[in-house]
């Protein structure tokens, strides 16, 4: 994860968080322009999250949530203040999955995805705030159905159409399918897996998660090991690792569709 040394006005945060920031070193984590992320260089570690004005909301029920479960860690601050949305959470000790420690072992890597997955979603969700995502996800495949948000080359090597509308077609036989099974990540990728030394330490970035269908993270899954490693090689043994039994290629093909539509 990139960190680089910012100076900040810290009297502009919420008071709740600036006495976390005071005399600590602050560094730049943002990966995407929707959101702002700062690392606090405090005590373990602190890192905090700045987007427009409820969209952290469910990432802060979602990581609470998780922590229950002892999936992540604690999240000591969350409110909207000046139309701006504040979280803040203790870092998860550790590094992500992109770390070259873990990627100059793909195989052990691909394993520990896999048996991690399976495990995450084995976990009872009833207590989760999120209880139906298949609602929002489909939403966000619908608003793409226009195709003006089409990326073909999205899963190129893995799953491809030959065109919007084989695509489309495809996604809107899959929706209908799509089921509210198990606890999911929603986003499975490399960094947002902590390992400590090659021990599971928690999940992160957890706003597309909640009670959801078992392929979208299967997916993700896939995807991750093929973009970070640069080779389709380790798909069957990470699908052969989560549990072939439970894997329709035919649903990920259609979720493929899907995230190419509304991603």
């Amino acid at each position: 994860m990139k960190r680089n040394p910012i100076k900040l006005d810290i009297e502009v945060y919420p008071e709740a968080v600036t006495n976390y920031m005071k005399d600590a070193a602050l560094y730049d984590s943002s990966c995407s322009p929707q959101a702002k992320v700062i690392f606090i260089d405090r005590d373990d570690g602190y890192f905090l999250k700045e987007s427009a004005a409820g969209t952290l909301k469910t990432e802060a029920q979602m990581t609470a949530y998780m922590h229950s479960l002892k999936l992540s860690e604690e999240v000591l601050y969350y409110d909207t203040f000046h139309g701006r949305d504040y979280l803040l959470s203790r870092r998860v000790q550790g590094e992500d999955c992109t770390h070259p420690d873990y990627l100059s072992e793909p195989e052990r890597l691909c394993d520990t995805m896999a048996l991690q997955l399976r495990r995450l979603h084995e976990t009872d969700g009833k207590g989760c705030p999120v209880q139906n995502r298949i609602t929002t996800y489909m939403e966000a495949v619908k608003c793409g159905l226009d195709g003006k948000s089409f990326e073909p080359d999205l899963f190129k090597g893995i799953w491809q159409f030959d065109s919007f509308e084989d695509a489309r077609r495809a996604a809107e036989e899959g929706m209908p399918l799509l089921k509210k099974e198990v606890l999911i990540h929603g986003d499975y990728c490399l960094p947002n897996i902590i390992l400590n030394n090659w021990e599971f330490s928690g999940y992160i970035d957890l706003d597309c998660g909640g009670i959801g269908d078992r392929h979208i993270d299967v997916l993700w899954g896939i995807w991750t090991l093929n973009y970070n490693l640069g080779t389709a090689q380790y798909t069957e043994r990470f699908i052969d690792g989560y549990g072939k039994d439970l894997i329709e290629p035919e649903k990920l093909r259609m979720i493929a569709a899907m995230e190419m539509i509304g991603g």
